[in-house]
């Protein structure tokens, strides 16, 4: 049986959002392996400077960023999309071990196949540094992004 990941394209608006979030809380959720399984198996990605081509390498990538990246909290937005495609603008924060904090900005494009499932990504990506008293991403851990939090729009971000 061949993989799927709802919603297939070709996307609508509504759809298009569905598949932001779904992603939103997938990386949020920092498993690699999980993450991974919306990627097709010979996905390629561009991930700042990084060349990354398939699941195994997807999984390695992820496990390195979430254990440099501590206390990780995204949130994505719906910038674009056709009927195969979706580009997002993105935000995140994190801390890295010596209590550093951080708020990433960035855009991504992505390409599905017919089964919903992701098979290019193009992230371009710059971290601010940020005071601890300046982050704008809380929500508790063990979940996603509560409805009710405020998006990037409503941040002004």
């Amino acid at each position: 049986m061949t993989e799927q990941r709802p919603p297939l394209p070709p996307f609508t608006r509504e759809s298009a959002i569905k598949k932001v979030r779904g992603a939103e809380d997938g990386w949020n959720s920092c498993d690699p392996q999980r993450v991974s399984l919306v990627y097709s198996p010979d996905s390629k990605w561009r991930n700042r400077a990084e060349f990354i081509n398939g699941r195994e390498e997807i999984v390695a990538f992820l496990t390195r960023k979430w254990a440099k990246e501590l206390d990780y909290r995204l949130i994505k937005e719906l910038w674009a999309f056709t009927d195969d495609r979706i580009a997002v603008r993105f935000a995140y924060e994190w801390h890295d071990d010596s209590g550093n904090w951080f708020r990433s900005y960035g855009n991504e494009n992505w390409e599905f196949n017919e089964n919903g499932l992701m098979v290019r990504r193009y992230a371009c990506i710059n971290d601010l540094p940020i005071r601890a008293a300046d982050r704008k991403f809380h929500w508790d851990r063990s979940g996603p992004r509560p409805a009710d939090h405020p998006g990037l729009s409503d941040l002004d971000l």
